[in-house]
């Protein structure tokens, strides 16, 4: 039995895992979906403090509540940097770190240096409301960029989608022990479409990881693949590190 612990990107919450999760439960896996503190089902509690580091507060908050050692930890988009914070904090309990369409961001760089262009599109959906700088506002156009093109799927996305504070991808990564982090084994599962867009030192980055994936859908391959997705995640957790 593996344990997984999948962690949303930008405005998303445990919500986006909703048809993954019984994939890799019925595997006999068990399944950790942290909300991070100010968005998703928890966009009630965002005040002007939160940022990056709240949310890698979250999730090691979560491997000390439930006692976790041994995880293979998943990050979606932006949370592909809060992985990586989190794998600073505690890297003895991370089996593997896995990024889902996300960034492989290192020691001082925000998420915008690792994701370059990502910030254009941040600043076009930017604006402040009741003094907190938010972005990513649930609007046709990223609805777009997350790949969504079901209407059902973009229905239920809208109704639970959330704007996102822009300090989480402007403030810096801050690692401890980079080596050590770099040290853990790390899959890159990409979407092709997306892929395609980015620039060279991303797609570098993806392909450098110990295993790579492709799945041929947009950006949110949780919703639109799930069943893809968990196959490449319970092959992940068949293989024990010393069998690499």
């Amino acid at each position: 039995m593996a344990t997984f612990v999948l962690v949303h990107g930008g405005g998303h919450g445990a919500w986006c895992w909703e048809r993954l999760v019984p994939l890799l439960a019925d595997a006999g896996h068990r399944v950790f979906t942290p909300v991070l503190t100010g968005v998703g089902e928890r966009f009630a509690e965002l005040t002007v403090d939160v940022g990056l580091e709240t949310h890698i507060d979250d999730v090691v908050a979560l491997f000390e509540a439930e006692k976790l050692a041994d995880v293979i930890l998943c990050g979606h988009s932006y949370g592909g940097t809060v992985i990586t914070g989190v794998a600073g904090r505690v890297p003895e309990r991370i089996r593997e770190l896995v990024f889902l369409d996300a960034p492989h961001p290192r020691h001082g760089e925000d998420l915008c240096d690792a994701s370059p262009g990502g910030l254009s599109v941040f600043e076009q959906l930017r604006r402040e409301v009741d003094g907190v700088d938010l972005t990513l506002f649930p609007e046709p156009g990223i609805i777009a960029a997350f790949g969504l093109t079901d209407p059902a799927d973009v229905e239920w996305a809208m109704q639970h989608l959330t704007p996102h504070p822009m300090k989480c991808f402007l403030e810096r990564l801050d690692l401890a022990d980079p080596a050590r982090v770099a040290a853990i084994p790390r899959t890159s599962i990409d979407c092709k479409e997306t892929l395609e867009r980015r620039g060279a030192m991303i797609r570098e980055r993806a392909k450098a990881a110990d295993r790579c994936y492709e799945i041929d859908t947009g950006h949110d391959l949780m919703i639109t693949r799930p069943r893809e997705l968990a196959e490449m995640l319970l092959e992940i957790a068949g293989i024990p590190i010393a069998a690499r």
